[in-house]
This record gives structure tokens, C-alpha cells and sequence, in this order.
């Protein structure tokens, strides 16, 4: 016998999250980025803007907005980006505009991006930001990774581990994977996520 229309799962209005993975160079968040963005519709990669050229194959829109310093310093001096970084002699930013509207329509972002871009984002946003930091197993398997000695900034930045909300070490990708969509699960379901609960729970009482 069918669902009758009382009995359908019910899937409450939700605000999405900025989800946040992070790691050194070789322990595996870029791999596990490309995973969760082919496994999961419902979330999508941050698109930065930068002022470096665009490099073969990458796409304007889908990789980077590629824009000029002039133009990217005058958006962070007028406040739209969420996070922004020099590195390597080109500055990278996250745009404010395109992430909120995404929350606002339930999609979760992800930013595959350092610590610092994550500190930022969540001095920025922190209720709707969720920080995963991913470990290797050893430094010597951080190396074998990395086909040479781990370079200082590598250990730098596992450093910060602490200023995450969820650490995992990544010495089985698969294993690894199955636990980041965990938390991805568990941390849409909280409470203050669910902008439809109020008005279902209020509707289930008056019932």
C-alpha cells in the first residue's frame, strides 16, 4: 500500500552551510573535494575570484572569475569578499554575493582553501561555517605524497589543526570520504538550520 499524502517523508526548508575542508598539500582534501562534489548535488564548489592568468583549461565562471588587481582591490576595499588572501603574488577572494545567495536557497558551499582563508571566513560567517581539517597518517606518508621531504609550510600549517571543528586523518581516502559526508549529514540536520521547523512544529501542535 502506497504513502498517503499524511504519511510522505517530510523534508523541512533549510539554510546551507559553508563547509570548509582543509589540510596540508598531499593529505588528500583535494581528492576528497572532487569526491563529495560528484557524490553530492546538493552542494558547490566556491568559485574564487584572482588576479593571476587563467591557466590551460581553466574556464572564466567554473574555476575562477579572473579579474585585474585594480578591480580586486576596490571589491575587498568595498567589503564583498567573505575571505581573501596574497599568495604567491596574486590575490584570491571569495565572493560575498553568489555564497549567500546559495544558503539562502539551501545549497552548501564548499571551499577547498588554508587555514587563514578559514579563519577569515569564519570571523566572517561562523554560524554557517563548518571547518573539517584532514591529517595524513605519518609525516613520512606526507612525504612519500609529496615525493620529497614535507616542506615547512606543510607543517606549519598542520599546526593549526586546533581551530577546527572536526579533524580526521586521512590514511584510507574511502574511509575518509565516508566520514566527511557524515558530518556533512549530521551538521545539516541541526536545529538552527531548519528555517521550515517552527512553522511544521506549530502546525503539528494545532493538529
Amino acid at each position: 500500500m502506497g504513502n498517503t499524502d499524511n504519511h510522505k517523508p517530510h523534508e523541512l526548508e533549510r539554510r546551507g552551510l559553508l563547509f570548509v575542508l582543509s589540510s596540508p598539500s598531499g593529505a588528500g582534501k583535494s581528492t576528497l573535494s572532487r569526491m563529495l562534489l560528484e557524490a553530492d548535488e546538493k552542494i558547490a564548489l566556491s568559485v574564487s575570484y584572482t588576479t593571476r592568468e587563467p591557466r590551460p583549461g581553466e574556464i572564466e565562471g567554473v574555476h575562477y572569475h579572473f579579474t585585474d588587481t585594480a578591480t580586486f582591490k576596490k571589491m575587498a576595499a568595498d567589503g564583498e569578499f567573505l575571505e581573501w588572501a596574497h599568495v604567491f603574488g596574486h590575490r584570491y577572494g571569495t565572493p560575498k554575493g553568489p555564497v549567500e545567495d546559495k544558503l539562502a536557497a539551501g545549497c552548501d558551499v564548499l571551499f577547498d582553501i588554508d587555514w587563514q582563508g578559514a579563519q577569515q571566513l569564519y570571523q566572517e560567517a561562523g554560524p554557517d561555517v563548518v571547518r573539517v581539517f584532514i591529517l595524513p597518517p605519518s609525516i613520512e606518508e606526507l612525504e612519500r605524497r609529496l615525493h620529497s621531504r614535507a616542506q615547512d609550510s606543510e607543517a606549519a600549517e598542520i599546526g593549526h589543526w586546533d581551530g577546527y571543528d572536526y579533524v580526521l586523518i586521512n590514511d584510507d581516502v574511502q574511509t575518509c570520504f565516508e566520514k566527511v559526508r557524515q558530518i556533512l549529514a549530521a551538521e545539516r540536520m541541526k536545529r538552527r538550520r531548519q528555517k521550515g521547523l517552527i512553522g511544521f512544529v506549530r502546525d503539528l501542535a494545532a493538529s
